[in-house]
């Protein structure tokens, strides 16, 4: 089973679908947990799930489930938590959510998981990935440049 990541910041719509449909994911996950932003462009909520279908004929799934809280997102992003605090506690929250029982394994297999970050090495798309290869079998994450 295979589980892309991939971050829309930074990257052009061209740059952005292309890479999708070279993945050949059929899903698409949104795992923000603010998706209506005007600050998203092409991927806010209704206008990614029309251009996955028309461009890549890609679904698209939202689960909020999978993104950390507004409060644990806020202290990292006004600097009030470092990197290793927020990754604790966002891991800890997934073990509150169960999260590795929540989500259907039919969802993620062949999905791409999406968040805002144009790298998953401080994101918590990769730790979503990381997670779910830790306690399910023969899963693999690949991160989409």
């Amino acid at each position: 089973m295979k589980i892309f990541t991939i971050g829309f910041t930074k990257k052009s719509a061209k740059d952005f679908f292309g890479m999708l449909r070279e993945s050949e994911a059929e899903t698409l996950v949104d795992i923000r947990l603010n998706n209506v932003s005007q600050l998203s462009g092409f991927a806010k909520r209704d206008d990614l799930k029309y251009f996955l279908d028309v461009i890549c004929n890609m679904g698209y799934a939202h689960r909020p489930d999978l993104a950390p809280t507004q409060p644990m997102l806020d202290d990292y992003k006004k600097r009030r938590t470092d990197w290793l605090t927020y990754e604790s506690r966002f891991l800890e929250l997934m073990e509150q959510r169960d999260i590795a029982n929540a989500v259907p394994r039919k969802l993620l297999s062949n999905a791409v998981l999406l968040c805002s970050e144009d790298k998953p090495h401080q994101c918590h798309r990769r730790l979503v990935g990381e997670y779910l290869a830790r306690r399910w079998d023969d899963v693999t994450v690949e991160h989409l440049a």
